[in-house]
């Protein structure tokens, strides 16, 4: 047996996902940047159990797997990482939207009437301070800016963050990222990443203080 040194027992255990390839995103900058977290060591700093996942384009796998994931890991925090091809910056999104999936997915195939959740609110906002975010991460040294958003678009990335709101609105987030070398790199990426899950981290911790006081 092992001492409690070498296997420290993490409480929290945060869940980053990263969607695969689809149209002209051969290589997927959200998947690429997810993959370099475990390396710069956000489990010792942050002390938690990081699972990453990488996700296909399609919404039946979303529909069915993600609250699989709830359920298997029961995360303090959950972040879905997302490509986009107009972003320049890490775009930190504040809320998503139920209704409006035209797009095909990596199958061929759309929501059935273009619905996420049927009869859910057309709009979920996450309880997370994403503003707040912004603002330290852009005072910061890490060298990567970031911007808030109101509008993660109507594909996967909208439609993976609304099913993940739904479980659970003060735990859930999303973040989009640019194209790889437009303008950063992945382990630029990843570091942005590793600071504005810190941040999330924080915040959660503290509001479940908050609501359960020792």
């Amino acid at each position: 047996m092992g001492s409690n040194e070498e296997f420290p027992v993490c409480e929290d255990t945060v869940i980053v996902t990263g969607f695969g390839p689809f149209g002209v995103h051969k290589i997927n900058s959200s998947m690429e940047a997810v993959k370099l977290l475990r390396g710069l060591e956000v489990e010792r700093e942050l002390g938690i159990q990081l699972v990453t996942k990488e996700i296909p384009v399609e919404y039946d796998y979303v529909k069915n797997e993600i609250p699989i994931l709830w359920q298997l890991y029961k995360p303090k925090l959950v972040v879905h990482v997302g490509v986009s091809g107009m972003a320049q910056e890490l775009t930190l999104e504040t809320q998503a939207f139920n209704r409006g999936y035209g797009s095909l997915d990596n199958t061929g195939n759309l929501p059935e009437g273009g619905v996420c959740v049927e009869g859910c609110p057309d709009y979920l906002e996450s309880s997370i301070d994403m503003r707040t975010i912004c603002q330290n991460m852009n005072s910061s040294t890490c060298g990567v800016v970031s911007c808030v958003s109101t509008d993660p678009g109507r594909y996967l990335c909208d439609y993976i963050f609304y099913s993940s709101l739904r479980v659970d609105k003060t735990r859930t987030a999303f973040v989009h990222v640019p194209v790889l070398n437009k303008p950063y790199s992945a382990i630029q990426l990843a570091q942005g990443l590793k600071l504005v899950i810190a941040e999330m981290l924080e915040q959660v911790r503290k509001n479940d203080q908050k609501q359960n006081p020792a």
